[in-house]
């Protein structure tokens, strides 16, 4: 049981051992959470946005007056208007959503084209592809999901080469719910809240509250069948929870269990805890699993799953277009070609934390980690701040700034293709995570990272010194100005991809103005006769030192809250002078 309450926890690696023994019993019930990281707004996200289309439709006012929903002026100005309105619910509570997407749009054809906005474009993440992978092992057979969005079925075409093998249930196919279950028509998804092509889009208060019988009666009966597994939801819907715990009351329920996974240090909403704390009393196995977000979990489950058909998840991961025409070279075969000086981010961090608070721009945020000495990487941007680190750590560095609000952010690749404040919070994990494993220091600067070797009497720098015969030292007659063999790095993006750029470098300590040429010509006379073969053996040596495409390598360590994982292949880009 946990500390504070009488509902059982269970740890992610042992709910990701449970599942491999028992997939194929339990259910998934999927909240907007699982498709945070396919870059669809949150609830959250779209609540701001409710109120500021409110204020500025009534108010009559430019939308430029309340264009930064981050900014906690105008949250405070949007919620004192809406405060005003009085006849809507008080921040957070459960019915908030609902009412004020209502309020914006009455219409249920405005509500439909909404949510068709919000949707279109976006692509099944790791986790949906994984799951519809399970699908297909029949490791996991009915998903009932409250999300409009297609991404189940985006994924299960992925896996499947099409989604003729999903039957979808909505709204208006209520009645076809029972049948393909009952024939065991696997896999099978139902949309709660209907799909959000349907003429029957449940998203307001009233049709929340009159979920439709027939599907609650199937939840019910499912439940009394199959365990359950929660992802992404945090049971603020009435009609949802209402038909859990009308589940519960059946003489076995949830036969494989039921366990609810939860993302964050704060603790599940009082209906979940006491939902939890009832099916320990009536002996039903599982529990609150903490977990980092659904991608991850996904990819615990898919790490200990025998015999599963992984090339969709392959694909997915190499979804890119051949560099070049010409083909990588082999022995002396395949030249002419240039070897060019980067490395494929194969896998990145979909999600970060995102913070609503009172505090400025990025200068202050850096000085509020820096005064607060805690391992947190953060930038602030429009959205909010940004960052990566326990919650915990993260809540300490801007507790003094008045915390508003505590989320996910999805981390979008069409934000990576320039200079966003994403892709600078990237890179500098990215630095964080290299420095980290390989036992190096980095000089930051505007265009890029500087790294060298924390200890150049490190055994594992012998190859490096062998290429360039030293690996550090002070420049004759000049001993305030020390060097050491490093390299530069920086992100970029080229050919629809994210690109490490690798740089042998030389890196100075002490550099002022008055040997500042010193230093330039002492590193010109280092490379001079650095030709092709002894470039491309120093490549060869970065490249293989930080190439982990089968593994992650992580910014910060932790086991608790949104750490930064990255992935980076294990041959350097090649550019060729035409078709073979």
């Amino acid at each position: 049981m946990s500390a504070d309450s009488t509902y059982p926890a269970v740890a992610a690696d042992d709910f990701a051992r449970r599942f491999s023994q028992r997939g194929g019993n339990l259910m998934w019930l999927l909240g907007a959470g699982g498709s945070a990281a396919a870059g669809i707004p949150t609830a959250w996200d779209m609540i701001w946005e409710f109120k500021q289309q409110l204020y500025i439709s009534q108010r009559r006012v430019s939308p430029k007056m309340v264009a930064d929903l981050a900014n906690p002026a105008v949250r405070r100005e949007l919620q004192s208007f809406v405060d005003g309105i009085g006849n809507l619910p008080p921040p957070g509570a459960p019915d908030e959503y609902a009412a004020l997407f209502e309020a914006v749009y009455p219409s249920e054809a405005d509500r439909r084209t909404y949510i068709a906005s919000k949707v279109s474009g976006a692509k099944p993440s790791y986790g949906h592809v994984a799951l519809a992978t399970m699908m297909r092992a029949g490791r996991a057979r009915l998903v009932w999901t409250t999300n409009f969005d297609p991404l189940i079925a985006d994924g299960c075409a992925k896996v499947y080469g099409g989604t003729g093998q999903l039957t979808t249930v909505a709204i208006e196919t209520r009645s076809l719910g029972r049948q393909v279950i009952d024939e065991g028509r696997w896999p099978v998804e139902v949309k709660m809240h209907g799909d959000f092509r349907s003429r029957r889009l449940k998203n307001t208060g009233d049709e929340l509250r009159e979920q439709d019988a027939k599907l609650r009666s199937l939840l019910i009966d499912s439940c009394g069948r199959w365990g359950l597994i929660v992802a992404g939801y945090s049971g603020r819907d009435d009609s949802i929870m209402d038909t859990l715990e009308t589940a519960l009351e059946r003489d076995t329920p949830f036969p494989a269990g039921i366990f609810w996974l939860h993302r964050g240090e704060d603790p599940p909403l009082p209906r979940v805890k006491r939902l939890l704390a009832a099916a320990a009393r009536k002996g039903v196995d599982g529990g609150l699993v903490p977990i980092e977000n659904f991608d991850e979990v996904l990819r615990d489950l898919v790490r200990l799953a025998e015999d599963l058909d992984t090339k969709a998840l392959d694909e997915l991961a190499s979804e890119r277009r051949i560099w070049s025409p010409a083909p990588r070279p082999t022995g002396k075969r395949g030249f002419p070609v240039v070897r060019l000086n980067a490395l494929e981010l194969i896998e990145t961090p979909t999600v970060c934390r995102r913070v609503g608070c009172g505090i400025g721009g990025v200068a202050e945020v850096r000085s509020a980690i820096e005064a607060a000495a805690l391992p947190v990487l953060a930038t602030r941007s429009r959205a909010g701040v940004l960052a990566f680190g326990s919650d915990a750590n993260v809540r300490a560095v801007l507790s003094a700034y008045d915390i508003e609000s505590f989320d996910l952010h999805a981390i979008e690749v069409r934000r990576l293709r320039y200079e966003s404040q994403e892709r600078g919070l990237l890179r500098e994990a990215l630095t964080r995570a290299l420095t980290r494993t390989h036992a190096m220091t980095a000089d930051r600067r505007r265009s890029s990272d500087l790294l060298t070797p924390a200890s150049i009497d490190d055994a594992k720098w012998g190859p490096l010194k062998k290429l360039t015969g030293s690996l550090g030292g002070t420049v004759p007659k000049h001993p305030e100005l020390s060097w050491r063999e490093g390299l530069g790095i920086r992100l970029d993006w080229a050919d629809e991809r994210l690109w490490l750029l690798l740089e042998p470098r030389t890196v100075f300590e002490g550099i002022t103005q008055g040997n500042r040429t010193t230093a330039t010509d002492f590193a010109r006379e280092r490379t001079v006769r650095r030709y092709n073969p002894a470039l491309n053996a120093l490549l060869s040596f970065w490249s293989t030192l930080f190439a982990c495409p089968e593994r992650d390598i992580l910014a910060l360590g932790i086991s608790a809250g949104v750490d930064a994982a990255f992935r980076l292949d294990d041959t350097t880009a090649y550019s060729g002078r035409g078709r073979p």
